[in-house]
């Protein structure tokens, strides 16, 4: 039968002294720098649609999270065992809204791992590394600027004068798809700006046969 003394002996509480105090404090203000840093190349290298602040918190939290995890199961192997099993039934539902998204949620998971194992240099010096590859690469703009042109002419003549106007304008014309109907004929098309002025769309809506002229900004992914 246990009793009270027992609980005292328990290897419950010798796990209390497992990791010390400077070892969790030192692990703790790291990940939360090095996540700061993380959120911040977040920031800086962000290119979607909407920002969520929401996101570059949780990547600061999951670093400090999975150091805390690390260290808890790095001390106890049998709890490493348990820790698997737990996480095993966690489902996560959020949608990842950009594929970079998922970058910087194993950078954040990676280097709470490797502050926990104790690898201070690898998590340092391989974030800086990381964050300087990302803002050069994510940040590099291209040359040419995609757009697409969305044109409504009255004929055969005018959807011709509208093509050779757009090949002196742009570097690259391209034809994506066309639509014709009586009295009207559509054209999607493709260009490349060697720089940012859009003029060229208004003398090409003044023109004659050419009811209107549209243009899109255009990056693969999302048009707007």
């Amino acid at each position: 039968m246990t009793n009270f003394s027992d609980i005292f002996k328990s290897n419950f509480l010798e796990n209390v002294t497992s990791v010390s105090i400077l070892d969790m404090a030192i692990a703790l203000v790291l990940a939360f720098g090095l996540g700061m840093f993380i959120f911040l190349v977040y920031k800086k290298t962000y290119n979607g649609v909407m920002y969520s602040a929401g996101f570059g918190t949780t990547l600061v939290a999951l670093t400090m999270i999975t150091t805390v995890v690390i260290l808890a199961v790095t001390s106890n192997v049998v709890l490493s065992l348990g820790m698997v099993g737990a996480l095993s039934i966690v489902r996560f539902r959020s949608a990842i809204k950009e594929p970079l998204e998922i970058a910087f949620l194993f950078w954040s998971i990676a280097v709470g791992i490797v502050l926990a194992a104790g690898m201070i240099p690898l998590a340092v010096v391989g974030s800086v590394i990381i964050g300087i590859i990302l803002l050069i690469f994510v940040n590099k703009k291209s040359h040419t600027n995609p757009y697409i042109v969305v044109i409504r002419c009255s004929g055969h003549e005018s959807e011709t004068k509208a093509k050779d106007f757009l090949k002196e304008k742009a570097e690259r014309c391209v034809i994506k798809s066309k639509t014709a109907q009586k009295g009207a004929i559509e054209l999607n098309i493709e260009i490349r700006l060697k720089d940012d002025n859009t003029d060229f769309v208004n003398e090409l809506a003044d023109m004659e046969g050419v009811q209107s002229a549209a243009l899109v900004s255009y990056n693969g992914d999302y048009m707007g």
